[in-house]
């Protein structure tokens, strides 16, 4: 499907690893929390955000914690989980060692902090895979900019038109895209309401990563 050589973007919850569950549980659990309520779209606008771009976005439905306050107990309630039990998603290692061994670039940008995102990845087994492992706090922004995939393939040193990005993310996805990234939309449960639309706006659906060997 893809030539040699070529640079990837991924993202990591609902993507690289069976996160979506722990991170959805955990940042409902602040607004459950507060009886705040909120829509059926709530994980679809959070999920590009991280912990930052959360809690500044729970404080405009009216929590009444600070950022900083928010963003400690999020990673508090997640951390554990992350350490020590999250998995890989199915045949993701097996299909990255591949891709790796064909001379593609692979790299990592999303949403969750380095303290989870790291020592999952390293005990996983994948860490040492990446060329690149970045949270969005490592550009003060969102997966919701699209200023943040243009510097991340700044920072590759290649064209932004040439990295292929993937995420189970729609918001994203569709971000991405208009910054003139190759979007791959990768099937995740928690996302799957937006199958069909993930698939009009993406290059390739990818369901399972064994995909990403074909061709």
């Amino acid at each position: 499907m893809q030539p040699d050589k070529q640079v990837y973007l991924f993202d990591f919850d609902g993507t690289l690893v069976d996160s979506m569950p722990t991170y959805v549980s955990v940042m409902l659990r602040i607004l459950d929390e507060y009886s705040i309520p909120y829509g059926e779209d709530i994980v679809r606008i959070i999920t590009p955000l991280g912990y930052r771009g959360t809690a500044e976005y729970y404080r405009t439905l009216g929590v009444t914690a600070s950022v900083e306050e928010l963003m400690a107990r999020m990673s508090a309630y997640a951390l554990e989980a992350y350490r020590t039990s999250i998995p890989e998603k199915d045949g993701v290692g097996d299909a990255l060692r591949a891709l790796k061994a064909r001379g593609a670039s692979l790299n990592v940008l999303t949403a969750s902090p380095h303290a989870a995102l790291d020592p999952c990845l390293k005990r996983l087994g994948l860490w040492d895979l990446f060329d690149n492992v970045w949270s969005c706090d490592d550009f003060d922004t969102t997966k919701a900019d699209p200023n943040i995939y243009v510097r991340a393939a700044q920072r590759m040193g290649v064209s932004v038109e040439d990295v292929i990005f993937l995420d189970d993310n729609l918001n994203a996805v569709k971000t991405a895209k208009c910054a003139r990234m190759r979007v791959f939309g990768v099937y995740d449960d928690s996302s799957a309401d937006c199958a069909e639309e993930m698939r009009a706006v993406s290059e390739c659906y990818v369901q399972h990563f064994s995909q990403l060997l074909q061709g």
